[in-house]
């Protein structure tokens, strides 16, 4: 380990991390993004190994991960996905076992509903280097992350009270993962910022992270108020993120099959009307901030007017997972 205590150190979830850890890595890539804006070098993992291995495509996430680790001096290279057993089985032991004696670090993309989180535990169970996530079914840590790091850019470093509007919203597709609205949701609350969470009943979130994010809640002086009316979630917001999930955690058991998938077409199209409008960010705060993870369902969830105009952020915190991927990997990769 070294004297930060982060060496080595997985990442599934900000819920196994302090906030001290936390703080320490928003204040790394807060250094990082400055040295970044400055072409200073900050070549701190010279010659390191990063495996990548991702179940379903990706782009932001993939190219701040792999361009951030080339900046600092390392190299990133993808695991043929087609190779990899994503199933949890034997054979997750013998990639992790393999590819810890042949790299230093192994981030791993897996958002598949029921699979992704039990396949990255499994991974960090027997990897020796650290498992980094960069999304499965139930988190999404770095995005959250850089989210709260856009948030701090615009309003500061103590948003104690500060309200944040997290709500569903229409979109076509109908499989988004429940990972970012969970991450952020137990994210925020243990900073102390108050959070507006609107979902209608076929779209909840899973029952045991809300029940855990009342609990932050409770232990850090925030508040969680849970509605079913998007409108009421808008209101005085300092920042909305209307983002589309699946309705995965309306199932008892859910299979991904085309019975689950009518269902969930079925009840997506009750709520058309959950769009971010200028209508709606009325009801926000007069300094309101819009934010979204990208890519955003111009026309369907969110106006143009809206993800394009004055008030968004979109491509701060797109940005902003660059410089928040470097840090998780200078600490855990390299330590200093």
């Amino acid at each position: 380990m070294s004297a930060t205590g982060l060496r080595g150190k997985h990442l599934i979830t900000w819920e196994d991390w302090s906030k001290n850890e936390i703080e320490k890595v928003l204040a790394i890539a807060r250094d990082l993004k400055t040295k970044f804006v400055t072409s200073e070098p900050h070549r701190l993992l010279q010659d390191k190994t990063l495996f990548m291995i991702f179940a379903e495509k990706s782009i932001h996430t993939r190219n701040a991960i792999a361009a951030g680790i080339s900046q600092l001096g390392g190299h990133a290279f993808e695991l043929a996905s087609e190779k990899i057993p994503f199933s949890v089985d034997s054979n997750v032991k013998d990639t992790a076992v393999v590819i810890s004696r042949m790299g230093h670090g192994v981030a791993c993309r897996n958002p598949r509903f029921g699979n992704g989180n039990k396949f990255l535990n499994e991974l960090a169970k027997w990897a020796s280097v650290p498992v980094l996530s960069l999304e499965d079914d139930i988190y999404h840590p770095i995005q959250a992350l850089a989210d709260l790091m856009t948030m701090q850019e615009y309003f500061g470093n103590n948003l104690r009270g500060f309200k944040v509007a997290l709500s569903w919203a229409y979109a076509d597709s109908l499989l988004n993962p429940l990972s970012l609205p969970q991450s952020l949701l137990l994210l925020l609350t243990r900073f102390g910022i108050d959070v507006s969470l609107a979902m209608p009943e076929e779209f909840p979130l899973m029952e045991k992270i809300v029940h855990r994010a009342r609990n932050n809640a409770q232990l850090n002086d925030s508040k969680l108020n849970v509605t079913d009316n998007m409108e009421e979630a808008f209101h005085f917001a300092h920042i909305v993120i209307p983002v589309n999930w699946g309705g995965y955690a309306w199932f008892e058991e859910y299979v991904d099959d085309n019975e689950h998938r009518a269902r969930m077409k079925e009840n997506l199209d009750k709520y058309r009307d959950w769009i971010c409008n200028q209508q709606k960010m009325n009801l926000a705060d007069p300094h309101v901030k819009y934010m979204h993870p990208l890519p955003v369902d111009r026309g369907k969830g969110t106006e143009e007017a809206v993800a394009d105009g004055p008030v968004s952020l979109i491509y701060e915190q797109a940005e902003n997972q660059l410089h928040i991927s470097k840090a998780i990997m200078a600490l855990t990769l390299g330590g200093k």
